[in-house]
Formats: C-alpha cells, sequence, structure tokens
C-alpha cells in the first residue's frame, strides 16, 4: 500500500508541502493570547441603593434577587455583597462551555421577575445584568502632569473622548473606569434656609421634576390649507448649572419668587465621591480594559495602544498616560521564550539523531519531519478552535522530541536493510517500509489514545488537558504521516548502501564513529548479560516495580501540590485596609506614604492609586489599593530584581507603617478567577445566627489557621467593628404631629444620604441629578438638630423630635455565598510550600475549628485545583486502561499487555523522584507531562515486547527470545528516548520568563523518560518472559509470525554504521 509513496516521491513531498502551507495559514488566522478561555462564565448583577447600609441594601436588594437567580441553567454557585455606599453586587458562576450570552439572557429574565419587589429607586436607578469579562489585558492611568485637572473632569473626558474608541475596538469586551465619578448635577442643599421657608426634600424634588421635563407639543398647520407647518418644541430638560439655579419653588400674589438657588447650591459636580483615584502622584484616573472570547489578545492591545497614542495628541495640556498593566509584556515574552526552547529542542534532537545514525544525510530526514508535524499542526489547531497560547506551545516543544521517533523509526529500518546487503536506497525502503508500516500506525494510535480520555475532563481543567492533549495527540498523527509518506521516500533518495571501507577513512569523524559504534557495541554486550542475569532472577525486576510504585505512592502524597505555577507577570497589587471607619481623607494620607516608597524603588515603574475601594476588601473609606507595573524583564536581570524579591522588600518597607494592614500581592497567572494567586475560601454562617457571633468563629478559625507554618497569611477584611448609629423613629409622635414614618425617613434621606432626583442631558450623555445636604450639615449626629420636618400644621420641627440615635457597631461590606452568609477569607502559601499543602491545612483548621452550623467552601481557582486533583486520578486511570486495551487487542491477548503496563510505574516514579529533588509542584502541567509519558513509555516497551515474540514465534526459547528482542531493540531506543530528553533540556535548566511553567513540564517528562527508560530496559524483558510463560500455559504457540509490528528482522539488524 505504501510502496507508491516511494515510488513517486513527487507525491510524497506534496503531501508534506500541502500539510505546511495549511499550517502556515493557520498560523497567520489564528489568535494568541497568554490563556484560553479558562475561567467559567460569569454574569454580574448590579444594583444601587443611594443612602442605604448595607444591611439594609442585603435585605432589600440582595436578598429578593438570590431568590429569583438561584437555579439558572448551569448555573456553580453565586456569590454576593452589600455594601455601605448602597452598592449590591451578585456574581453568578456557570459551567464551562455555558454560552455567556444565553446565560446573561437566562440571569436577566430572572432578575426581572423580582423587580416587582425591588425599592422604587433601585429599579428607577436600573439593575444591571452584564458578562463579567475575566481577562484584563491593559490597564492604563490618565493623570495631570501639574495638577491643573481633577479627576472628576479626567474621568468624564475619558468615558466622552477615549473610552468610546476603545470599546469599538475589535476583540475588546468592555472598558471601564475605577471609581464612580461621573458628572452628576448635584443640589446642595442648605437645610438652615429650607426650615426658614418651611420647605422639606420632597418640595425640591416636585419642583425638579415639574420644571426639568421633557415634552412634545406637537405641530401648528397641519390639514389647514396653508403653506406651512410649524413644529412646537419645548426646551426639554435643563442641562447647566444656571438653568436649575433658576427653578422655581415658589411665587406668591405679590410677585415673590423663591428659586432654587435661595435655598441650595448647584454645581456640575460627581455623581459620587467615595472613591478617589489618583496616578503617579497626581490626580488622575485608572481605565481597564478586558478582551471579549476568542479574540487575539495581542492584537486588541496594539489596537487599543494606537487608540490611546492618536487621542493623546488631543489631550488636554498637561494631561499623560500611563501603562500599569500590559498583558502584551508577558505574552510577548514568553512566547519569545518559547520559540528560543522550539529552536533549542530542534538543535539538540538533530544532534543526537545525528549522533547514532553518523550520516548527514540520514539525519536530515528527520531535521525534515520535524517542522512538517508542527507546522501543520496549527492549521488543526484551529479547527478545534483553538489559539496560540502557552498551553498549545509547550505542547508543541514537547512534541519536537515525540515526532522524531517515527522518522527515527523509518530511518532506521532502511539504514539496517542497506547493512544487510540491500542493492540500492529504494529497495531497502520498500522492504523496510513492508515490515514496519503497522507497527508506526500501532504506535501511533497506542500514543494517540493516551490523550483520548483528556477530551471527557470538564471545567477549566478540562481546558488544560484539551489544549495540551489534542495539540500533542494531531503532532504525532501527522508525524506518522510522514513517516508512511514522506520519510521513505526521502530515504530512497537520500541513502546510498554502505560500503565497508567507509570506517577504514583516516578522518576525525570517521574515527570518532568508529570509536562510538565500538563503545556502544561494547555496551550493547553487557546489556545482554544483564538482560539474561535480570531474567534469570526475575523476582529482582518484581521487587524494583514493587520498589517504584511504593515510591511512586509515597511522592505522590508527600509532593506539593498546584495548579498553575506562579511566574514574573512583571505587575503586582497592594491593599491596603486601615481601621473601622476611617476617613477617606486619613486613608490617602497612607497610600501616599506606601507610594513614596514605590517612587523609592528603581524597578517600580508605573503606580495608580484608588482610596475607597480595593480588590480584596470592597468597599469603604477605610480601603485602598494600588496597582504597579515593573520595568521590563530585559532591565530586570540581576538578581534580587524579580518580583518576589521586589514584593519581599516592599512588605519590608512599608512594615513599620502603623494603624494600616498593608498586603503585597502578585496578580493570577490564570485569569478571572480572584485577584491573588494564593487560595479562597467561604465561611458560611447555615444557622442564619447573630453576624457578631459569625465574625468571632471566623476570628478564631483564623487564629489557628495562622499558626500553621504552611500559611504565609490568612486574612479577612470583614468586620463588624464600624462605628454605625441606628435609627429608630418614634410612631406615637409622628402620629400625634401628623406625619408618617415615611415622611421622616425621605427628609432624612433627602438630607444626609442623597436622592436620585432627576436626569439631564449633556456633552451627548445622561446624567443624574442628585440632591442632598452640604456636607457641612452632615458631619456627625448634632448636625441633625439642623434637619427640620413640616408637621401637618405647617409647622416645621427638629426631626430630631421624632428619632433617637444610638451608637452600635456593624459591617462595612457583608456578602453571601450559596445564599448563606459568607465571609470572605483569602491567604498564601508560605514560602517553600504549595496551594495543595496550604488546601490541606485549611481543611485540617477547619475540622477542628468551626462549630455545627458553620462551613466553608473554597471558590475561585481554589475550587477548580480541587477538581483538577480528582479528576486527574480518572484521567490517567482511563489513559492506562485505553493503552491496555488497544495491546490487548493488537496481541490478541489479555494478558501480554500486562507485561507493558507493569513497566508504566518505573517511569512514572521517575517523574516525582525528579519533580522532588528539583523542587517541582505537582500542578496540572507536570500531570500533563505523566500521561505524555505513559504512551512514550509504552511505546518502549511494545517496541521490545512486539520485537520478542516474533522471535518466539520463529520458534526461538522465550528467554533467548526476550533477551535478542531487547538487544536488538537498545540502539533505536535509547536513540529515541535520549532524543525527547535532549530536546527538554532547555526547558529544565531555561530561566527568565515563564520559567516555572517550563521546568515543571519539562522536570517531569525529562525525569520519567530517563529513569523509565534506563530501569525499563531491564525490567520489560524480564516481565515478557513471565507473561510470555502464562500465556503460553493457557494457549499454546503457533509457530508463525502473528505481527509485523516491528520494523526490523534479526539481531543482526542492527547497522554498523
Amino acid at each position: 500500500m505504501f510502496r507508491k509513496f516511494i515510488e513517486r516521491p513527487i507525491l510524497s513531498s506534496v503531501i508534506s508541502i500541502i500539510i505546511v502551507i495549511l499550517g502556515v495559514l493557520g498560523l497567520i488566522s489564528l489568535p494568541i493570547e497568554q490563556y484560553p478561555d479558562i475561567a467559567p462564565p460569569t454574569i454580574r448583577v448590579t444594583a444601587s441603593y443611594t443612602g442605604a447600609s448595607a444591611e439594609t441594601v442585603l435585605k432589600s436588594v440582595v436578598v429578593p434577587l438570590e431568590e429569583q437567580i438561584n437555579g439558572v441553567e448551569n448555573m456553580i454557585y453565586m456569590n454576593s455583597s452589600a455594601s455601605n455606599n448602597g452598592t449590591a453586587s451578585i456574581e453568578v458562576y456557570f459551567k464551562q462551555g455555558t454560552n455567556p450570552d444565553m446565560a446573561a439572557v437566562n440571569v436577566q429574565n430572572r432578575v426581572s421577575r423580582a423587580t416587582s419587589i425591588l425599592p422604587s429607586e433601585v429599579t428607577r436607578a436600573g439593575v444591571t445584568v452584564a458578562k463579567r469579562q475575566p481577562s484584563m489585558l491593559l490597564i492604563f492611568s490618565l493623570y495631570s502632569q501639574n495638577g491643573e485637572y481633577d479627576e472628576v473632569f479626567l474621568q468624564n473626558y475619558a468615558k466622552i473622548n477615549l473610552l468610546p474608541q476603545i470599546q469599538r475596538v475589535s476583540g475588546v469586551g468592555d472598558a471601564s473606569v475605577f471609581g464612580g465619578k461621573d458628572y452628576s448635577m448635584r443640589v446642595w442643599l442648605k437645610p438652615d434656609v429650607m426650615a426658614a421657608y418651611g420647605l422639606m426634600p420632597s418640595d425640591v424634588i416636585t419642583a425638579l421634576n415639574e420644571q426639568s421635563l421633557e415634552a412634545a407639543p406637537g405641530r401648528l398647520g397641519e390639514r389647514n390649507e396653508q403653506s406651512f407647518e410649524y413644529v412646537l418644541k419645548y426646551k426639554g430638560k435643563l442641562s447647566q448649572p444656571a438653568e436649575f439655579e433658576n427653578i422655581v419653588i415658589r411665587a406668591d400674589k405679590q410677585g415673590n419668587i423663591l428659586r432654587l438657588k435661595d435655598v441650595a447650591r448647584i454645581e456640575l459636580g460627581a455623581l459620587s465621591y467615595s472613591v478617589s483615584t489618583f496616578a503617579m502622584k497626581q490626580p488622575g484616573i485608572t481605565v481597564a480594559v478586558f478582551q471579549s472570547p476568542g479574540s487575539n489578545a495581542r492584537d486588541v492591545i496594539i489596537q487599543t495602544q494606537n487608540v490611546i497614542e492618536e487621542a493623546a495628541k488631543s489631550f488636554p495640556s498637561g494631561v499623560k498616560y500611563k501603562y500599569t498593566v500590559n498583558a502584551n509584556d508577558f505574552l510577548d515574552s514568553s512566547i519569545e521564550k518559547v520559540l528560543h526552547t522550539l529552536l533549542e529542542a530542534f538543535i539538540l534532537v538533530f544532534i543526537v539523531v545525528f549522533l547514532f545514525l553518523q550520516n548527514f544525510r540520514a539525519t536530515l530526514i528527520p531535521a525534515i519531519s520535524v517542522p512538517v508535524a508542527i507546522i501543520g499542526t496549527f492549521f488543526f489547531l484551529g479547527l478545534f478552535g483553538f489559539t496560540i497560547n502557552l498551553l498549545t506551545l509547550f505542547a508543541l516543544v514537547l512534541a519536537i522530541g515525540i515526532v522524531v521517533d517515527d522518522a527515527i523509526v523509518v530511518v532506521e529500518a532502511v539504514h539496517a536493510k542497506l547493512d544487510q546487503g540491500a542493492r540500492n536506497a529504494k529497495d531497502a525502503a520498500v522492504s523496510a517500509m513492508s515490515e514496519i508500516s503497522t507497527a508506526i500506525v500501532s504506535i501511533t494510535l497506542v500514543m494517540s489514545a493516551v490523550f483520548v480520555p483528556v477530551t471527557f475532563i470538564k471545567g477549566t481543567t478540562g481546558v488544560f488537558y484539551k489544549q495540551f492533549g489534542i495539540t500533542l495527540a494531531v503532532a504525532i498523527v501527522i508525524s506518522a504521516i510522514n513517516a508512511l509518506t514522506l520519510s521513505p521516500a526521502l530515504c530512497a533518495i537520500f541513502l546510498k548502501p554502505h560500503h565497508s571501507n567507509e570506517l577504514h577513512n583516516k578522518g576525525f569523524m570517521q574515527k570518532f564513529y568508529a570509536s562510538f559504534n565500538v563503545a556502544f557495541d561494547s555496551m550493547t554486550n553487557r546489556y545482554r548479560h544483564t538482560v539474561n542475569f535480570f531474567i534469570k532472577k526475575r523476582w529482582l525486576s518484581v521487587m524494583l516495580i514493587v520498589t517504584f510504585v511504593g515510591v511512586l505512592v509515597v511522592l505522590m502524597k508527600i509532593t506539593p501540590t498546584g495548579f498553575v505555577p506562579a511566574e514574573d507577570t512583571g505587575k503586582f497589587f497592594i491593599d491596603i485596609s486601615m481601621a473601622p471607619a476611617t476617613s477617606q481623607e486619613r486613608t490617602k494620607q497612607i497610600v501616599n506614604k506606601v507610594d513614596s516608597i514605590l517612587a523609592s524603588i528603581p524597578e517600580v515603574d508605573g503606580r495608580s492609586m484608588i482610596i475607597g475601594s480595593s480588590m480584596i476588601s470592597g468597599a469603604g473609606s477605610s480601603y485602598g489599593m494600588m496597582i504597579c507595573s515593573m520595568k521590563p524583564f530585559s532591565e530586570r536581570k540581576e538578581k534580587g530584581q524579580d518580583q518576589n524579591s521586589i514584593i519581599g522588600r516592599i512588605m519590608a518597607m512599608t512594615s513599620n507603617i502603623k494603624d494600616a494592614r498593608i498586603t503585597v500581592f502578585s496578580p493570577p497567572m490564570v485569569p478571572g478567577f480572584s485577584f491573588s494567586n494564593g487560595f479562597d475560601l467561604k465561611l458560611e454562617d447555615k444557622t442564619g445566627g447573630d453576624i457578631k457571633a459569625f465574625e468571632q468563629i471566623a476570628r478564631q478559625f483564623l487564629g489557628a489557621l495562622s499558626q500553621r507554618p504552611e500559611i504565609q497569611y490568612a486574612m479577612t477584611s470583614f468586620n463588624t467593628n464600624f462605628p454605625q448609629y441606628q435609627v429608630d423613629v418614634d410612631v406615637a409622635r409622628c402620629k400625634r404631629s401628623g406625619i408618617s414614618t415615611s415622611t421622616v425617613l425621605t427628609a432624612l434621606q433627602g438630607y444626609v444620604g442623597g436622592y436620585y432626583a432627576s436626569d439631564f442631558n449633556r456633552f451627548g450623555k445622561q446624567y443624574r441629578v442628585m440632591v442632598q445636604a452640604e456636607p457641612n450639615f452632615r458631619g456627625n449626629p448634632e448636625d441633625l438638630n439642623s434637619i427640620f420636618v413640616k408637621t401637618s400644621t405647617g409647622e416645621m420641627s427638629p426631626i430630631t423630635e421624632f428619632i433617637t440615635i444610638k451608637r452600635v457597631y456593624g459591617p462595612e461590606n457583608i456578602s453571601r455565598f450559596n445564599m448563606y452568609t459568607a465571609i470572605s477569607v483569602t491567604g498564601a502559601p508560605n514560602f517553600g510550600y504549595s496551594t495543595g499543602e496550604a488546601i490541606k491545612a485549611v481543611q485540617d483548621v477547619a475540622s477542628q475549628t468551626l462549630p455545627a452550623g458553620y462551613g466553608y467552601e473554597f471558590s475561585g481557582l481554589t475550587r477548580e485545583e480541587i477538581s483538577s486533583g480528582n479528576q486527574s486520578i480518572w484521567i490517567f486511570a482511563l489513559s492506562v486502561i485505553f493503552v491496555y486495551f488497544l495491546l490487548a487487542a493488537q496481541y490478541e491477548s489479555y494478558i501480554m499487555p500486562l507485561s507493558i503496563i507493569f513497566s508504566l510505574p518505573i517511569g512514572i516514579a521517575g517523574s516525582f523522584i525528579f519533580a522532588k529533588i528539583m523542587g517541582v509542584q505537582n500542578n496540572i502541567y507536570l500531570q500533563i507531562s505523566l500521561i505524555m509519558l505513559i504512551g512514550l513509555l509504552a511505546k518502549n516497551a511494545i517496541l521490545i515486547v512486539e520485537f520478542a515474540l516474533q522471535r518466539r514465534h520463529r520458534g526461538m526459547s522465550i528467554i533467548q527470545s526476550a533477551i535478542d528482542g531487547a538487544t536488538a531493540r537498545l540502539r533505536p531506543i535509547l536513540m529515541t528516548s535520549f532524543a525527547f530528553i535532549f530536546g527538554l533540556i532547555p526547558l529544565v535548566i531555561g530561566g527568565g520568563v515563564g520559567a516555572n511553567g517550563n521546568r515543571s513540564i519539562g522536570v517531569g517528562a525529562v525525569g520519567g523518560m530517563l529513569v523509565g527508560t534506563m530501569i525499563g530496559i531491564l525490567v520489560i524483558p524480564t516481565m515478557y518472559a513471565i507473561f510470555q510463560t502464562l500465556q503460553e500455559k493457557i494457549t499454546k504457540p503457533e509457530k508463525q509470525s502473528i505481527s509485523e509490528m516491528n520494523c526490523l528482522e534479526g539481531e543482526e539488524e542492527e547497522f554498523e554504521g
């Protein structure tokens, strides 16, 4: 069947050329990103209840929405929070693979059911349902270099002139500004003047809605048999402060007019003053740009930067921009590093093959086949909907050492035929291919079968395994096609019959080849005796396997686990938490101190400050955060300039700042789960009890957890010690004065909390009109005496006559997880410990300290890490089972494949031994390299067992066939194994960007292959002898060749040159 490809070399070359062309087309069109869409689709529901406390928001907004949203199709879990600034947020997480658009529609439908029972002000402001874009590509700051412009101007300038352009960039999912400084017409009431005129906030709100409105008066002249028609138009809603100032509040018959400016100060201000932002120690704003799924991250960033650079030409004088997070910095450096590794691996594989084949022409054939398989894979990545990312590129690095195998098998087989005296290379190729074509198909099936189970893995872990596994499987299949078409055709063209006097030439290389071959032959003879010894002492092999299984079990338990190794990404975040109820001004002073420290560190490049909110703690005046970028990787090559060292230095320098808890952390490697690289969990109160009692239990839990050596820090921002005032309305007193409870509370909201009264249009956008008392009238409880309400008699009475306030303590933010009150805990493993060990510590402490009725659930990436650990065991088992049944079908025996399966634990244990020595965690990268090893080690075992079986069926004794089979296959096994090992050396020893991920993959694969090959070639012949003896006791052997699995016939097939 495959003879045609040897006789028609142009046909063979055309097949490979087409594969390469398709691969190049795929390479050009494939999106480039750091990771594929790994995070589960998330829908965020947000609402605002101006002036309400966290508890009010929770009861009146969050709970009704949760009741309706819970159980929406494909939902995994739900996370909710309510804050004292009146905001409510619910994040609903869905199963991996759920269509985010459908998820948003389903959540929107559920939310609409709850609308009727939400407070009217909440529905008026709107409940927003939006897809949360997990991949933050770019964070940049706009700041006023000379302090001329404040953050209100900068935010609105950006929202009007810059953000719409960025949002139109193809691939941008969202672009948003940290903070809430949208323009708002602020009506600052003067309570004392209002009281003097007998007015309340409701009077002002009524006047606003009466006089600032849109109307449709119609048109004159319609159907009047006249020449012209005239449209009547009303000026519509007011838009200038001067227009609002002239709103008439009251007018009498004497012509006296009371206008809004008489009782209030009107200005174009900000919607919210709860968050302040700065950049590079100047007034500024911070903008985050998110990627939409399936887009090319690299192109999106470049296009966004082009938009910013173009817009910067027309920025107001003194306004500058600075990038603080740019995903391309790490992405470009990582991809460049992987491409270097690909080249280094290719060169090393080439050298190893050349050393064994000792013929440049012969070495050229595998060297041609590798690029064909690697480039061709890109076409199929597009068909599977994959992207060019770190996972698929890592898979291709691993593939180099694997895809060269098939070509080596072909070249070595043709070489052997020439050594045996074949007249020409074409005859040798035809003869060799008639024997080994089945072998190549069989090995390809086994190697690909290992990756079949990975397609069944669900969730985030499944994305990792699929991207790796399918990429490798595709490269292996293409290499098999190559080996059946192009490689034999090239052998027929390139190779020449050997002459016995070739090695008598006196050239240096000939002398080296002769020495190498003599040494290799000597080693082969020693190997023959060693195999003979092992077969005679069969218990030695059994003991070796049992020992390695024991080592594997122990190492699997004690090797630290993780999900994805942390890397130096060139950016970090700082969370600042002050004492409860600290003012925004005081928090800003501390943030400025931290900023001054950062300014003194030369490796720190960009700095953005946000006061009044943080990623870990949530919203509140006592919280702050900083987003910082470091100098490019090329400028941080010295010792102590890496991310961890700089974070350690900052933590040491900020440790003497009193009154603040300062946490410095790097962002997570996998975007879309959490903000830090450690672990996340939610403590849950399932009793519905007192929140203060819950806090005490949480503190005890954290205290016990902090004592564990595995934990660097475990913290929560939850605190019920924020000073608050409980307002109680004296209903009887209200009734006597003829006013309702709602009148009193509405007056309080209008003066203190703020009231969303109306809207106005300006700069082509719609903004809100907010009514609230001047800040100096709502500074402390005594100021309530200046607030008056109107009784039924028209008399103005102080609001303090109708209410009593008492000092209480409560939380700034309240969280819920899956409809239980929850306390969020974030932490990080100590240096030298993994997240897996930290998770185990959490589980131990929780079982000891949490009383009945209180539980915990892991969230975010931690949840995925735990589920990945559970799935991995099943995947390994399935991979081994697939290989076993394929071999059983091939050998027509359920016993014979066990000789191959029992040799696998040696290599897997080798991976864990090397991982332990090199300090590599048992993470998802290591696990993927182990699955690949199952196929590779099985392939080596197949070559020995199959060759021994051929000998046995020709009448040799079991022991002799085992020795002959192992000896004959020693050279190609060592050649392919060392080609693979040397191809991965750059991953193991390489430093720089992405070094931890490289080492995780490289160490496991190299260790497993080295140990598995070196011990396996001793153990496999013994296993064959044991199981073949057992097989023959059940069925008598047939004296004929039952397989064409192998490529060589006879021990003499080992070639000399």
